[in-house]
């Protein structure tokens, strides 16, 4: 039994990346009933808006644009609002992610009934700091909020939107996906993906940055959890 989807697409200066990423996600249309991709730009000073214009015209992308830089958790929140469809799959802009690799969670997400399927990149193509450092936050926050995910950042997951829709938003609120659906009782899934080179456009990731946030968010999510637990009592 296939299912619709809404593919969601955070972006932020990615026009180089976008054309091969969404013509390898229209290549796999065959997976489900229906498809619609979402790209939300994140407020690009490059030329995102014109790169995608023969796939808005043919009506194969729904285009957002964010009036103000807002991130990737206000991106992906954004275009799930949008979105027409219950079972959501988001992935990067930045081709990293393999959309090769949806049938793998599609195949977990069915058969199992999961409302949470999260892509864990075992193979990392990143520079030695990025991995470390996202290593070093992984095990810290997966001690801490006890969600057994490796990878709880990677960005494609499939998942559903009415328990992403319970979740007060929080800037950061992406990387922390498998604990909080947990809170609500759902049993994430971690499947092993594809991981691609970067090969064009540069990293807006930022060590220390992350490193300062990821800490305060943390515990922020831990008390959202307890919050969230307490009702449910």
């Amino acid at each position: 039994m296939k299912i619709n989807v809404s593919v969601i697409i955070p972006a932020f200066n990615e026009s180089e990346n976008l054309i091969s990423l969404i013509d390898k996600i229209l290549k796999q249309k065959y997976l489900f009933d229906n498809m619609e991709i979402i790209l939300v730009d994140d407020f690009s000073n490059d030329n995102t808006h014109k790169v995608i214009e023969k796939y808005k015209n043919k009506g194969d992308i729904i285009y957002l644009q964010n009036l103000t830089r807002s991130g990737q958790s206000m991106s992906i929140s954004n275009g799930i609002k949008k979105s027409k469809y219950e079972n959501i799959i988001t992935l990067d802009g930045d081709g990293q992610n393999d959309p090769d690799d949806f049938s793998l969670l599609l195949n977990n997400y069915k058969s199992n009934k999961y409302y949470l399927i999260s892509g864990i990149r075992k193979i990392r193509k990143d520079n030695f700091v990025k991995k470390i450092s996202s290593k070093i936050a992984n095990y810290v926050r997966s001690l801490i909020l006890n969600d057994k995910c490796e990878d709880s950042a990677c960005g494609l997951k499939i998942f559903s939107k009415a328990i992403f829709l319970k979740i007060k938003f929080f800037d950061g609120m992406h990387r922390f996906l498998p604990a909080l659906f947990i809170a609500y009782g759902v049993k994430p899934v971690y499947v092993s993906i594809n991981h691609k080179s970067r090969l064009k456009g540069k990293s807006k990731y930022g060590i220390l940055d992350r490193l300062f946030r990821g800490i305060f968010d943390l515990y922020k999510v831990k008390k959202m959890i307890n919050e969230i637990k307490s009702k449910k009592c």
